[in-house]
């Protein structure tokens, strides 16, 4: 974060200094005490059950310089009704004392984090550019992440995600963005929104909130995007592998590893990229990445170069580890939607395929579907047959429909059950695994099935990363 006394802070959030308020804040933001350095700000949340305030002492011995509370503590800090707001408020800001920041917001219903990643190793070659860690992309990591940025940053990229109309409208005006990019409208918390139609309506408030010299990227390939363009003042930049896209992808081709190459074609001119991502569906966010990179100034073979030296850096989204017996795992456990759920599945397929080995899917509850929830599930369990995955595992009870469809979709010669939590999907996996054959594991975020990926890799004496080329 950039200096700040303790009295600008407190004018920024609206809070009462406690202490001198000309020290200065010169360290990071966190929230955690155990993250916490020199000269950095502590903000104290009370959760449901942990109280932020109860590790204040233990921020100062980390090297706090003040602290932001709710009530009194005897260390220097700054008083405040409410610290989420107030880290907002605070967040702004600092930006505002940034103007030379390219600001990044990216959104959509899936590839958020995969996409920022590939921005956090693309535009360094750029300028300093700062990216949040993991998912942060909602109102306490998208300000934490703004806050990231100092006097040497020249670009912030943020995620943005949202729960209801408004979120990304109240993010943005946080952080105002430059370029906006919205990578699909999918299904993901479509119970929470009602339809379909509500999630472009908040996904569209990021390219809402671009100012008239800004740029929206937008993937042509989505109508539901594409159809953002009238909502913006900004000038709007295509991708996709439709031909009339701005910045597109030709012969795309997926080796044994499921990973993408693909012509970059970008004003006349194309380049080659080789990803070193599992899944086809990266293709899209790499050309939104690519986009971005290109509107920034960096020339086409250097952002095909960067693309293909780009690896994984957030964990559990199709992290392939191979075990000394030829197994190969793909830990996609982060999160999952109809969408995510769809491009995985036909990875594994295609892996299968090429390694010409037996296909596991160990699949848990895809989260906040509302009404749909037992039809998309259905859903899943019948297009695993039709790409004839070798043998299918639906784990807990909101994900049983994925085996009742599996079994009722008929001609399939493979095996569909169903277990009641990890442990009995991992003793039906240790039974019928053999050399050579490819495990997905995959479910929304509250399943924790990346414990299952591990324990399955853990099988094997010992595990070496795949997708270095």
């Amino acid at each position: 974060m950039i200096e700040m006394t303790l009295g600008e802070i407190a004018a920024a959030v609206g809070g009462a200094v406690h202490g001198d308020p000309s020290s200065v804040v010169s360290g990071p933001v966190e929230f955690d005490s155990r993250n916490m350095v020199d000269g950095g700000l502590f903000i104290a949340f009370a959760g449901e059950h942990v109280d932020g305030h109860d590790f204040v002492e233990s921020a100062i011995r980390a090297g706090a310089t003040a602290v932001m509370t709710t009530r009194v503590m005897d260390v220097p800090g700054v008083v405040v009704r409410d610290p989420l707001a107030a880290l907002g408020a605070l967040a702004a800001a600092a930006i505002r004392r940034l103007p030379d920041v390219t600001t990044i917001g990216v959104t959509g219903s899936s590839g958020k984090t995969s996409t920022k990643d590939l921005l956090a190793q693309v535009l360094p070659a750029l300028g300093r550019t700062i990216a949040p860690p993991g998912s942060y992309n909602n109102e306490l990591g998208y300000p934490y992440t703004v806050l990231r940025a100092d006097a040497e940053t020249r670009f912030l990229v943020l995620e943005a995600s949202a729960r209801g109309i408004g979120h990304i409208r109240y993010l943005s005006e946080i952080a105002p963005p430059r370029i906006g990019v919205v990578l699909n409208v999918g299904s993901a918390h479509l119970g929470e929104f009602g339809s379909r139609a509500a999630i472009a309506q908040a996904k569209g408030e990021l390219v809402e909130a671009l100012p008239t010299d800004g740029v929206a990227v937008l993937n042509a390939d989505d109508d539901a995007v594409l159809d953002m363009r009238s909502r913006t003042a900004a000038r709007v930049v295509t991708t996709g592998e439709s031909a009339d896209a701005d910045v597109g992808a030709r012969d795309v081709q997926v080796d044994d590893l499921g990973r993408a190459a693909f012509s970059l074609l970008w004003r006349g001119d194309s380049a080659p990229v080789r990803l070193r991502l599992s899944g086809a569906h990266h293709v899209p966010n790499a050309l939104s990445a690519a986009a971005v990179a290109l509107e920034c100034g960096l020339p086409l073979p250097d952002v095909a170069a960067a693309l293909s030296a780009a690896v994984a850096r957030s964990p559990w989204r199709m992290e392939v580890r191979e075990r000394d017996d030829g197994v190969l795992v793909v830990n996609d456990a982060y999160n999952a939607n109809p969408e995510s759920m769809r491009a995985a599945l036909k990875t594994l397929a295609g892996i299968g395929r090429d390694r010409h080995g037996r296909t596991f899917a160990l699949l848990g509850h895809m989260a906040e579907l509302g009404a749909d929830s037992v039809a998309e599930h259905d859903a899943l369990g019948r297009l695993a047959v039709r790409l004839d995955i070798s043998r299918l595992i639906a784990i807990g009870d909101v994900a049983r429909p994925i085996a009742l469809g599996a079994a009722l979709e008929g001609s399939w010669n493979g095996e569909a059950s169903w277990a009641a939590d990890a442990d009995a999907a991992l003793q039906m996996v240790r039974r019928d695994l053999r050399p050579g054959d490819v495990v997905l594991v995959k479910a929304s975020r509250a399943a924790r099935l990346e414990r299952l990926a591990q324990a399955v890799l853990e099988d094997g004496s010992s595990t070496r990363p795949r997708g270095e080329r």
